[in-house]
């Protein structure tokens, strides 16, 4: 919401309505993600688990995980076959948008500004375009934003067109260029997703171009409505608060006091508007009316500004409708509610002085629930609490609240990461305790098997061979049988022997010697096909079997390497990793006294001036009794005397006593 429409605020008012300002301002950052998530198929488990913890708006998981995926994916040799590939710029842009949901604008402009000088097409270089303007937006450059919008060429996504033209007409009302907005947001309305906030920019923008007629009437309709959404509620009840405020600072009183009326009771703005109702009447000179919103405020809660205002406002009322006795009472009943409000602030800053805020801030049941504003004034022992949610009703307060508690997360993800670096040193340690006396007998066998799985395949590789030569020429001899081998050997000797002595051998011998050999080689020849066919049948099957040893082998190897690889090679990188975490460690203590000492700092002083307007509260209320007081005694005399002429009239006769009659004759007649 443009900061600047506060001007026309009460300034008691201006803090509340900034930190709903933060509010309405940040619209969901992920409306791009979510939206693409609808329209893509998910396909990378570690992917739906990043945007998990984005949609749960822990966006420091979410970043964590979406760093080590894209990083692991980039050292990828074949990243097209890894299913992250599908989500590969959604989850680009999505690092740009979770570092600016938790307020890392220089690593989310960076990301954003690597994308726009990438090679990319037109309307993802437009949707980055804007997602820059919003970043500068954000840190309150409305220069740089509108820089950023320029760099749109074309139509922007449709996801995000509505969005970008909302974003451009708040720059335009922050550079002061309100008629530009004012055409800008007139284009938007009906726009269903930022309904309610297109009205009442649009209706600001018109009070600050001139055309206050159009902008009462544009605020006055939005202030109409109602909805049972707290947040738009909200809305409506400061668009009724702002209108009934700016109309009372322009002496329009009758036409304030209906806006003041309908803000809801139970609001976050219901203070505000009793007050103001209040003054609305007393201006009008009204003050029996006033008293009746006044005595309403006067009951609730003590620790908020307008109850302190109202609770002078009544008897003031009082003394107006010249009831001193009253009036008296009340500004009692003040002073007694402001000195132990005193008493209250001064513990708290005590309290602050001595830690205990901080504390209360590191305390995780308060931190676990959503809103955890409200359940820090429920914590035990925490006086310092008392007063913190009007402490928070300032933006930068907030600001800092959230940089501390994000500090003290990270430290405390820290301390778990030390510990779970022990933990890793433990298990390292019970894994070298097992593999190491296991695999020294493991490596033995390991051994035999190699050797016998070369073994065979050197035979594989001799009978390939083999085959492979009987292709190319005949040889019967290589697919004869171990007793065909055999009685082949025997007739070669036998041979060899008639050679060398023709005389020892019959001729009937040398003929049956001749006849084996050719009915042995007959049948090498006969059932050589056959022979060769199976053969190289047995060698499929050989090669079948080695490449299952093959697997048996590269199982083993693997196995190996893994029960090896799981204990040793860690201690550097766990020694690298506990040094780097113990560093960190120590910037973020000195971060977080640094932050702590302003949160501090600024509590205090927001807290002492809250004394400080009570005790000037206080001072009024002592001269304003001691002033009731004298005008009840005073009245209360002219009741008394007023009292004692009328009853020493009723005493008087009602005729004249005879002496007096006789008298009155006597000097008639002296006269005479």
């Amino acid at each position: 919401m443009c900061t600047s429409l506060l001007s026309l605020l009460p300034v008691p008012a201006k803090a509340i309505l900034r930190a709903l300002a933060a509010s309405l301002c940040t619209l969901p950052i992920l409306v791009g993600v979510v939206n693409a998530e609808e329209r893509e198929e998910l396909r990378d488990l570690f992917f739906g688990a990043a945007m998990f913890h984005a949609h749960q708006e822990n966006f420091f998981d979410a970043i964590v995980a979406l760093d080590t995926e894209l990083a692991q994916f980039y050292r990828l040799d074949q990243p097209e076959l890894d299913p992250f590939s599908a989500h590969l710029g959604q989850a680009e842009f999505s690092v740009g948008d979770l570092e600016l949901s938790y307020r890392m604008h220089r690593e989310a402009g960076r990301a954003i500004e690597a994308v726009l000088k990438g090679n990319v097409s037109q309307a993802v270089r437009n949707e980055a375009a804007y997602r820059l303007a919003k970043i500068h937006y954000h840190k309150q450059q409305p220069v740089n934003a509108l820089h950023a919008l320029e760099m749109i060429e074309g139509r922007v996504p449709e996801r995000v067109r509505a969005e970008e033209q909302f974003l451009r007409a708040r720059v335009f009302m922050q550079l002061g260029r309100f008629d530009e907005a004012v055409e800008l947001l007139k284009d938007l309305k009906g726009e269903e997703s930022l309904a309610g906030f297109i009205e009442f920019n649009l209706g600001i923008a018109q009070l600050k171009s001139g055309e206050e007629t159009r902008g009462v009437l544009e605020l006055t309709a939005l202030g109409k409505k109602s909805s049972s959404k707290p947040a738009a509620q909200a809305l409506y009840d400061k668009t009724n608060l702002l209108l009934g405020s700016h109309l009372m600072e322009a002496g329009e009183l009758e036409l304030a006091r209906p806006y003041f009326d309908r803000v809801n009771l139970e609001g976050p703005f219901s203070n505000r508007a009793l007050l103001g109702a209040g003054w609305v009447e007393a201006r009008a000179g009204r003050y029996g009316r006033a008293l009746v919103p006044w005595k309403m405020l006067q009951n609730r809660k003590g620790t908020n500004e307008s109850v302190h205002e109202a609770m002078l406002a009544v008897p003031y009322a009082y003394g107006k409708l010249d009831v001193h006795s009253t009036a008296a009472i009340n500004y009692g009943r003040a002073l007694d509610s402001f000195g132990n409000e005193i008493d209250t602030l001064t513990a708290s800053i005590n309290s602050i002085r001595e830690g205990k805020f901080l504390e209360a801030l590191r305390r995780k049941e308060a931190t676990q629930v959503q809103n955890w504003v409200v359940a820090l004034r429920n914590l035990p022992d925490a006086p310092e609490t008392h007063y913190l949610l009007d402490l928070m009703a300032s933006n930068d307060y907030q600001e800092f609240l959230r940089n501390y508690r994000d500090l003290n997360d990270l430290f405390e993800r820290n301390e778990e990461w030390l510990k779970s670096l022990s933990a890793y040193e433990d298990i390292i340690s019970i894994r070298r305790a097992y593999y190491e006396p296991l695999l020294p007998q493991l490596d033995e066998q390991f051994r035999k098997l190699d050797a016998r799985i070369k073994l065979r395949i050197e035979q594989r590789d001799i009978f390939a061979s083999r085959i492979e030569q009987m292709l190319v020429s005949r040889r019967p001899e290589y697919l004869a049988t171990a007793n065909e081998q055999e009685a082949r050997l025997e007739l070669m000797k036998l041979h060899q022997q008639i050679t060398e002595r023709p005389q020892g051998f019959t001729e009937a011998t040398r003929s049956r010697v001749a006849r084996l050999q050719g009915v042995l080689d007959l049948r090498l020849s006969t059932e050589y096909d056959q022979r060769l066919t199976e053969a190289y049948k047995h060698l499929q099957e050989l090669n079948i079997e080695i490449e299952k040893l093959q697997v048996v082998y590269q199982s083993y190897v693997r196995s190996r390497q893994a029960a090896t690889h799981s204990y040793t090679g860690y201690n550097k990188e766990i020694t690298r990793l506990r040094a780097q975490i113990r560093s960190s460690q120590q910037r973020l203590e000195m971060l977080m006294a640094r932050q702590g000492s302003m949160l501090e700092a600024l509590a205090i002083q927001e807290l002492e001036r809250r004394r400080t307007q009570l005790e000037s509260y206080q001072i009024k209320a002592r001269f304003a009794l001691a002033d009731s007081y004298d005008r009840a005694n005073e009245l209360q005399e002219q009741r008394e005397d007023q009292l004692k002429i009328e009853q020493h009239r009723e005493s008087l006769p009602e005729e004249n006593p005879p002496e007096l009659d006789a008298e009155v004759e006597v000097s008639d007649g002296g006269e005479a």
